[in-house]
């Protein structure tokens, strides 16, 4: 690939980082900010400020990912240095994952109406209950991705790209079919939150219908405060189930340097593309959320005052 394709696409990359960052980070601080103010957290702010700063960090890990794949590409091909990226890719990815299961399912709890048992007492208990289950995220987490840090010194990347002779091409090949074994194991392993995140936004559409078919029976055509609530928190959901698959496609074509030759390409728009999912997502919570919504449009007319009087 030419330099100068090299330089668009680390100019992409940059420009979708940014905005993720700045996203996210706003997210985080607005939340810190009323927790300093009020000294006190809001169960979903605690979700969301959680969730900001993985996904912060998970940008930062791919951006610094494909700037090494293309202006150090000898640190690239070595195994303990992108082993030790991989480490905490993979750490913050399941992060990011869990967090925003933990608010799909939150958004479930609250806004649903059903009358099960178990669903009431996992409703009147998921507030005490929230900051418990991230820091188990947090745990469960660190512990399901040190596999990647196993034989940190084998260069299994350098193995891929070079000719070798044979006994070495076949320890390589071993060392390669355990690695994707791993990659996928770890890969799969996402697919449990994405599949609650799932349930939950279909047990709200079945929450709304029911809510809807007793509105109808009372005053056809209404549409009260539990229904835009319900729509609010499917839209929230669904945007990160679509993301969730748009990213998972672009995580495997980025981590297919491991077993096949001249892919730095397809790597680069696969780390392009996964960069999509943390930086989009930020703004549909924005927008879904009336305190960072409001506080959004503060920022946006105090900027527009400014650029007024400055133009004066």
């Amino acid at each position: 690939m030419s330099s100068e394709g090299e330089g668009i696409l680390m100019l992409i990359a940059a420009g979708e980082c940014s905005l993720g960052i700045l996203g996210n980070a706003f997210i985080g601080l607005v939340n810190c900010v009323d927790w300093i103010k009020h000294k006190k957290i809001a169960s979903i702010d605690l979700i969301l400020t959680s969730l900001a700063i993985s996904r912060i960090s998970l940008l930062c890990i791919i951006l610094l990912d494909c700037y090494i794949m293309v202006l150090y590409p000898d640190v690239y091909t070595g195994g303990k240095q992108m082993r030790i990226i991989d480490y905490f890719w993979t750490l913050t990815n399941h992060l990011s994952v869990w967090f925003a299961t933990c608010l799909s399912i939150f958004y479930f709890l609250k806004i649903a109406n059903f009358f099960h048992p178990f669903f009431l007492w996992m409703k009147w208990r998921i507030d005490r209950a929230i900051p418990r289950i991230l820091l188990g995220c947090l745990i469960f987490s660190v512990f399901i991705s040190l596999p990647i840090t196993k034989d940190l010194d084998d260069d299994f990347r350098h193995c891929v790209k070079m000719k070798v002779k044979t006994n070495l091409s076949w320890r390589c090949r071993v060392h390669n079919a355990q690695h994707a074994s791993i990659k996928i194991r770890l890969n799969l392993l996402t697919l449990f939150p994405f599949s609650m995140s799932l349930i939950s936004f279909l047990l709200l559409i079945l929450s709304l219908c029911r809510h809807n078919r007793r509105m109808q029976l009372r005053a056809p055509g209404s549409r009260d405060a539990s229904t835009e609530a319900h729509v609010r928190a499917m839209k929230a959901v669904i945007s990160f189930l679509l993301l969730f698959i748009a990213y998972y496609l672009a995580y495997l074509v980025a981590t297919s340097s491991y077993f096949m030759p001249e892919t730095e390409l397809a790597v680069i728009v696969g780390e392009l593309i996964a960069l999509i999912c943390p930086s989009s997502h930020s703004l549909f919570l924005v927008l879904e959320n009336k305190k960072l919504r409001q506080a959004s449009l503060r920022v946006l007319w105090k900027v527009k005052y400014i650029l007024r009087r400055r133009n004066c």
